[in-house]
Order: structure tokens, then C-alpha cells, then sequence
């Protein structure tokens, strides 16, 4: 068998991924990502595409289609739901990737910074699905940033200098954190992003 590839039995996603799919979009179906017509759907299946590109299990690909529900869509309230629906370790997962639960949200920049200082302490599945959220914001970033230009801003409550620092600073905690490839492909997106607003 030497230098024979070794293959893997593929992880089976089970019909708690499809209940999953069908509650996120059921969660987000009037959301749309900010100053476009995509469906925010489309951000949340990207997310736990790239989970499972990345090696994450079935409970890290579903808090992947939830990291933004309870953020986003119910507080405490939709925690409990997903726990009862999902079990303690996706709502575990789902809990550390928010960073609030109450409306309205707290300022951007403390928010951010506490999230950024929690990440030092989060568990290697909580380090995966936000490591695979802030890769597909920034992609994301780019593309409509080379759409409409700085009007791209105008959607969010941090400008084009407080953006930056964000994706800089939180890149920094995952190389410290994390081995995964996505760290480096982040590290390139963001190095693109950097380049295109100077």
C-alpha cells in the first residue's frame, strides 16, 4: 500500500442539517444582506460551506446556518429554541459566535473589541465557524466594494478606517488561534481589502 492515497470515509451530513437549512431560512426569510437583494441565506449556507470545507463536523455546520439567528432574529429567546431543536452544543457554538443579544445593538467598536478579547477564549469549534464567517464578510466586502465603491459604507455603522482595523484585528487573533487554511486565505482577502481602500 505504499504511496497509495489513503481515503477517508466522508462525514454524512443527517436529516438534523436539513432541519437545520429549512429553520435558518425560515428564521431569515425577510433578511437580506445589507444594501443588496441577496437573500441572507446566501451568506448563512456560505458559512457552513466553509465550516465543512474545513474539516467541521455536523454541529459546527449547523451553527454555521444559525451563528446570526439569535443576534439578528430573537435575543435569548431563539437560543433556547435552537438548543431545544439543536441540542446544548450548537446552541454552545451559536451563544460564543454572537456578539449581542439585545436591541438595540450596543456601539460598534466596544462591541467588536469584546468580541475580538472572547475569541481568545473560545473553543476550536467557536474559532472555526467565526473564522468561516469573517472570511465570507470580507469576500463579500470586496465584491461590493468593487461594485459601488466607498457608497459600499454607507450600509454599515463602521466606516471604511474602523472596518479595516476590525478585519485586521480579529485576523490577528486567528493566527494566534488556529492552524486552519482559512486563517491564510483570510490573511490574503484581507491583504486585497487593505490594498483596495488605501
Amino acid at each position: 500500500m505504499d504511496g497509495q492515497p489513503v481515503y477517508h470515509l466522508a462525514m454524512l451530513l443527517t436529516d438534523r442539517y436539513d432541519r437545520a437549512l429549512v429553520y435558518s431560512r425560515h428564521v431569515h426569510a425577510e433578511q437580506v444582506r445589507k444594501g443588496t437583494k441577496i437573500p441572507y441565506l446566501a451568506h448563512l449556507m456560505s458559512v457552513s460551506a466553509l465550516v465543512l470545507e474545513d474539516g467541521g463536523d455536523e454541529d459546527e455546520a449547523i451553527a454555521g446556518l444559525l451563528h446570526d439567528a439569535v443576534e439578528d432574529q430573537g435575543g435569548r429567546g431563539r437560543l433556547a429554541e435552537i438548543r431545544r431543536e439543536f441540542g446544548a452544543r450548537v446552541a454552545d457554538i451559536v451563544d460564543r459566535c454572537t456578539d449581542t443579544d439585545v436591541d438595540p445593538k450596543p456601539p460598534w467598536r466596544p462591541r467588536k473589541e469584546s468580541y475580538i478579547r472572547h475569541l481568545r477564549e473560545a473553543s476550536r469549534s467557536v474559532i472555526r465557524v467565526s473564522l468561516a464567517d469573517k472570511l465570507h464578510n470580507a469576500r463579500a466586502t470586496i465584491l461590493d466594494y468593487r461594485s459601488i465603491g466607498d457608497r459600499m459604507f454607507e450600509r454599515f455603522h463602521a466606516g471604511k478606517a474602523d472596518q479595516l482595523w476590525y478585519y485586521t484585528a480579529v485576523l490577528g487573533e486567528f493566527k494566534s488561534l488556529s492552524t486552519s487554511p482559512l486563517v491564510g486565505e483570510l490573511e490574503r482577502v484581507v491583504t486585497e481589502l487593505r490594498d483596495l481602500l488605501s
